[in-house]
């Protein structure tokens, strides 16, 4: 929803995506708990204006426990700065004898990521007909699948959702397997 880089756009601009931010928060957290889905954000939330900080915490709070379905938004996110932080909590641990570096693996790193607790992405959707992935859950999305978008994101209804969903399960998953192997 917002990324590292967006601070760099107009401030009219960031202003009026935090008012727009506020809004969603203030209007549709009741859906969210209605259909009982979790909100996670990643990213530095902490560095946002305060007002979001206090409905997006309130917001997280209220949908804790819910668990079948889980909405992440990302919020003054980034991945290169995702990566960053994992690496520097990983020193500090490694600093406080809890993690032993040569132990070190994928999966333990991930438990130092923003998204530690949320399954990787099956498929990113990239709207807009951008051919980029934008700093957007790099190491999460290693073997996701990528549909692309002309339609913009303030317009992708529910037919261009299922458009996405109907490609994305007409392909196989292989995770560096051979077709064969899948097949097998």
């Amino acid at each position: 929803a917002f990324s590292v880089e967006n601070w760099n756009r107009p401030k009219f601009e960031v202003l009026a995506l935090m008012d727009l931010l506020e809004h969603f928060l203030s209007e549709q957290v009741s859906l969210l708990i209605k259909h009982k889905f979790r909100l996670r954000v990643v990213g530095r939330y902490y560095e946002l204006p305060e007002r979001i900080q206090s409905l997006l915490h309130e917001a997280e709070e209220s949908t804790q426990d819910y668990d079948e379905y889980t909405l992440g938004l990302a919020l003054n996110y980034g991945s290169r700065t995702e990566i960053v932080d994992a690496v520097k909590a990983v020193a500090q641990a490694a600093i406080e004898d809890r993690v032993k570096l040569n132990d070190l693996d994928y999966d333990s790193l991930r438990q130092y990521l923003y998204t530690r607790d949320m399954p990787d992405p099956d498929l990113v959707i990239r709207t807009s007909g951008e051919c980029r992935l934008s700093n957007f859950l790099l190491l999460q999305s290693a073997y996701s699948e990528i549909y692309l978008s002309k339609v913009l994101w303030p317009d992708f209804n529910e037919t261009d959702f299922k458009e996405a969903i109907a490609e994305y399960a007409s392909r196989e998953r292989r995770y560096g397997k051979t077709s064969e192997q899948v097949k097998a």
